[in-house]
């Protein structure tokens, strides 16, 4: 009598933490003039801008302490290298796939902003660091960053865009990615970042 119980308050727990997991780290995606194509996660929303699809592998914070993140900082200047207080690095990482039968080129200019109206560029990198994002014209059926290339082998598959944010904006979440089409045509597509 008991194990038929005891099985079934199992069973039922196990139902209930996989709704409650299914619930956490939902993301929204605003869209102006562009579309969205799907989600594939809270870390990972696919944007479609133009003739690209743009995904967000990961958003989060990085710490110079940490030898795997000490590697994503290689190649800032030296102007920029130093964090003053209130500042934090944060990094984006991301592909973009163009699955049409001409090339296109992937957006430069990204942003991402704070609750607060604070607006973040990318830091310019060196090119001495391969995980960084650095757009540029993708020919037909391919992703950025390449299969072939460090980024691309890296724990995120994705390219780097760093950024130096006040450690306060961290606070003013959501964290808005802003992604605008190169080609012209002033589109642009956005999404909350999971932080």
């Amino acid at each position: 009598m008991r194990s038929p119980l005891r099985k079934l308050a199992v069973l039922a727990a196990l139902v209930l933490a996989a709704l409650a997991l299914g619930a956490c780290g939902s993301s929204h995606t605003k869209v102006s003039t562009g579309t969205y194509a799907g989600e594939s996660g809270a870390n990972a929303p696919y944007l479609n801008l133009g003739p690209l699809i743009y995904q967000v592998q990961l958003s989060r914070q990085l710490n110079p302490a940490n030898s795997e993140d000490a590697g994503y900082l290689q190649g800032v200047p030296y102007s920029e290298g130093r964090l003053l207080p209130g500042q934090q690095w944060f990094g984006v990482f991301i592909q973009v796939f163009n699955n049409t039968e001409h090339a296109h080129a992937a957006s430069e200019s990204i942003t991402i902003s704070d609750t607060e109206g604070n607006v973040y560029r990318p830091l310019p990198v060196l090119p001495t660091n391969h995980y960084i994002y650095r757009g540029g014209v993708l020919p037909p059926k391919s992703v950025l960053p390449t299969p072939d290339s460090t980024p691309a082998f890296g724990p995120t598959q994705g390219a780097l865009m760093l950024f130096k944010i006040k450690t306060i904006s961290l606070d003013n979440r959501p964290l808005e990615i802003k992604i605008t089409e190169p080609e012209g045509l002033l589109a642009s597509v956005s999404a909350e970042l999971d932080v």
